[in-house]
C-alpha cells in the first residue's frame, strides 16, 4: 500500500487560525499524524492494480469454463 502524506504544518496552522493554542495544536496534529502512520489505507492506484488482478482472473475463469464445456458438449454429444 502507498502511503499518504500529511502536511503536519498546514495542520497545526489551520487549527491555529481557528483559534486553537499552539500546543493543543501540535498535540492533535501529532495524534492525526499518528493514527495516519498506522492506518492501512488502499489508494487510487492500489484500487486500479485490484482491479486489473481480477479482471484477469476472471478472464481466465471464463476462458478456462468455456473450454471445459465445449470439450464435455463434444464428448456427450
Amino acid at each position: 500500500m502507498a502511503t499518504v502524506t500529511f502536511d503536519t504544518h498546514k495542520f497545526v496552522k489551520t487549527l491555529e487560525a481557528a483559534g486553537v493554542p499552539a500546543s493543543q495544536a501540535e498535540a492533535i496534529s501529532n495524534a492525526v499524524k499518528e493514527a495516519h502512520d498506522s492506518a492501512e489505507v488502499a489508494t487510487k492506484a492500489d484500487l486500479r492494480e485490484l482491479e486489473l488482478r481480477l479482471t484477469i482472473k476472471l478472464g481466465t475463469i471464463v476462458v478456462v469454463a468455456l473450454g471445459a464445456f465445449t470439450a464435455l458438449s463434444k464428448w456427450i454429444a
